[in-house]
């Protein structure tokens, strides 16, 4: 198992109209047939880190991971969640014992980013 954990605030001037539908369409990437589970929320973290939100997906191994972040519904939900927000971390973690996992995991986000410019763009303008 894959699991991606991001934590994120989203901008100040984003209404909470605006942040409902966000959160819809990260459901609706979470819930693609690649993934396993997934969930978002709230943060509950301490939030002198700056955070408010977060999601988190779990996807099975690296065919599914690659389906994932090529997933039109994936895709299209990037578009609207990213500009909305402030902040983003990332967190990732696996229970496969194949010690260059991280290394294949790696490449199949660098050849996302190869294939989608704007997408790297727009994760380049949210800081950590």
């Amino acid at each position: 198992m894959i699991v991606n954990l991001l934590r994120f605030r989203f901008r100040d001037d984003v209404t909470e109209a605006e942040r409902d539908t966000v959160l819809e369409a990260m459901r609706r990437t979470a819930g693609v047939e690649s993934a396993a589970f997934g969930t978002v929320g709230r943060d509950l973290g301490d939030p002198a880190d700056g955070f408010t939100h977060a999601y988190c997906v779990g996807v099975p191994d690296l065919a599914a991971l690659e389906r994932y972040l090529h997933d039109p519904v994936h895709l299209a939900g990037d578009d609207v969640i990213l500009p909305s927000l402030a902040r983003l971390s990332a967190v990732r973690f696996t229970d496969d014992a194949d010690p260059d996992t991280g290394a294949k995991m790696g490449a199949l986000v660098l050849a996302k980013l190869a294939k989608y410019p704007a997408w790297e763009q727009q994760l380049n303008a949210i800081p950590g």
